[in-house]
C-alpha cells in the first residue's frame, strides 16, 4: 500500500512538473524594478504605465512567436539598496529574462552590478549619467543598455540651446550635489556653454529633500546673469522657481529631463513657469505618425496625455522586445547580442541605434514652457 501511495505521489509530482514547465514554456518573463514609491515615484511610475502598454500591443498581437509576455513588477522604493535587493529575487527567484529600470542612474548603476555578475541584459529607459554604461577606466558594462541619452550630450545641448537660441553669455547654476546626475550635467553645461564664449557668474548648492531655497536665491538676485540652470529632479526644481519667481527672479530658468513631471506644476505653480526651458527625449507636440498613434493607445489606455517618462518605459519595453525577436534563441546571451546590435529601431522617443558603449544614438529636444504649458519643441540630432 505505501509502495501505491508513493507511486501515485511520484506520478502526481511529475504531471504537477510537466504542467509548470509547458506553461513557462510559453511564458517570456521580464522583470521590472521601478520606483513606485519614495522621492522619484513620479519617474518610475510613468514609465511602467509605458512599458504595460508596450507589453499589451505586443501580446494582443500574439506575443513573441506565440509567447506570452508576463511582467514580474516589483517597488524599490526609489531606494538604490531595494533596487539592488529585487534584482537578485528577479533573477533567482523569478528566473526573468531581463530587467527592465529602474529609471535613474543611481538606482540603475546599483543594479548594474549585480547583472555583470548574473549575466542578464538590464534596461533603462532614463538613467541618464555618462557612467552608467561604462566603468571608470573605460570599459563597457557588457549587459547594461540604455534607450535615453547620456548627461554629456544633455548638459552640452542646453548650453547650445542657451548661447545660441536665448543669446545667453552669463549663466548661474543651481546644482543638487546629493547625486550624480546633477552634477553630471552642471559639469558638461559648465564646459560646453564657457567653450562657446560664456560665463558661469554663479553657483550655488542644494541636497535633495530641502524645501526653503530663499538664501541662495537672494546671493543670485544681486547678479548680473542672463540665464538659471537647475540640473536636479523636478521635487526641488518646482520649488525653486516658485521661490525664484515670488523674489522677482524673472529670467530664463533651464533644465534637464528631471523637470519632467506632471508635479513640477503642482509644486511651482503654473504662473511661475514662465520662460522655463528643459531638455527632454519626446514632446507630445511633435506631430511623427508615430507619436501620434501613441498618444491615442495612451489616452485611450490611461485617460491622459503621455509624459516623455511613459515614452520612455514604452520605448524601452518595445526595445527591448526588438531585441528578443531578433535573438538566436530566447536565453540572455542571446538577447544581449542582438540587442547590442540594434539599428535604427524607430521609437516614439526618436529612431535610436546602440553604439559600442551601448548608449543610444537619437535626437534631444528642447521644451519651453508657458504657464506650466508647453508651448515649443525644438528637435536636434
Amino acid at each position: 500500500m505505501k509502495k501505491l501511495v508513493l507511486l501515485l505521489t511520484l506520478v502526481m509530482l511529475i504531471s504537477i512538473a510537466a504542467g509548470c514547465s509547458k506553461a513557462d514554456s510559453n511564458e517570456i518573463k521580464i522583470g521590472i524594478n521601478y520606483e513606485l514609491s519614495g522621492g522619484v515615484a513620479s519617474y518610475g511610475q510613468s514609465s511602467v504605465d509605458g512599458i504595460k502598454l508596450a507589453i499589451e500591443e505586443v501580446n494582443a498581437a500574439g506575443g513573441i512567436n506565440g509567447k506570452k509576455i508576463v511582467a514580474v513588477e516589483y517597488d524599490n522604493k526609489s531606494e538604490p539598496s531595494e533596487a539592488v535587493i529585487i534584482a537578485n529575487r528577479l533573477i533567482s527567484q523569478d528566473k526573468v529574462l531581463a530587467i527592465l529600470g529602474p529609471a535613474t542612474s543611481g538606482a540603475f548603476k546599483s543594479e548594474i552590478a549585480v547583472a555583470e555578475k548574473e549575466r542578464i541584459p538590464v534596461l533603462s529607459g532614463s538613467a541618464t549619467a555618462d557612467d552608467v554604461t561604462v566603468d571608470a577606466d573605460g570599459n563597457v558594462k557588457k549587459y547594461a543598455f540604455r534607450v535615453c541619452f547620456a548627461d554629456s550630450y544633455q548638459g552640452a545641448a542646453m548650453a547650445d540651446f542657451a548661447f545660441n537660441k536665448l543669446g545667453a553669455k552669463k549663466a548661474v547654476l543651481i546644482t543638487d550635489t546629493s547625486n550624480d546626475y546633477a552634477k553630471g550635467l552642471a559639469k558638461n553645461f559648465t564646459e560646453k556653454f564657457t567653450e562657446k564664449g560664456g560665463a558661469i557668474v554663479g553657483e550655488e548648492a542644494y541636497v535633495a529633500k530641502e524645501t526653503d531655497f530663499n538664501a541662495i536665491l537672494t546671493k543670485i538676485n544681486a547678479l548680473d546673469f542672463d540665464v538659471i540652470y537647475i540640473p536636479g529632479y523636478y521635487e526641488e526644481a518646482g520649488l525653486i522657481i516658485k521661490q525664484a519667481r515670488a523674489l522677482g527672479i524673472d529670467a530664463p530658468i533651464l533644465g534637464a529631463d528631471g523637470f519632467d513631471s506632471p508635479s513640477l506644476v503642482d509644486l511651482a505653480g503654473a504662473d511661475a513657469l514662465n520662460d522655463v526651458y528643459f531638455t527632454n527625449h519626446y514632446s507630445s507636440l511633435d506631430n511623427d505618425p508615430k507619436v501620434l498613434k501613441f498618444i491615442e493607445s495612451f489616452k485611450k489606455k490611461y485617460g491622459k496625455e503621455p509624459d516623455a517618462f511613459n515614452a520612455l518605459g514604452y520605448d524601452a519595453a518595445m526595445f527591448l522586445i526588438d531585441g528578443l525577436k531578433r535573438a538566436e534563441k530566447l536565453d540572455r546571451e542571446s538577447l544581449r547580442e542582438a540587442l547590442e546590435k540594434t539599428t535604427n529601431f524607430e521609437g516614439v522617443t526618436g529612431t535610436i541605434t546602440i553604439d559600442a558603449n551601448h548608449n543610444a544614438i537619437k535626437s534631444i529636444v528642447v521644451i519651453g514652457l508657458q504657464n506650466g504649458v508647453q508651448a515649443s519643441a525644438e528637435k536636434s540630432n
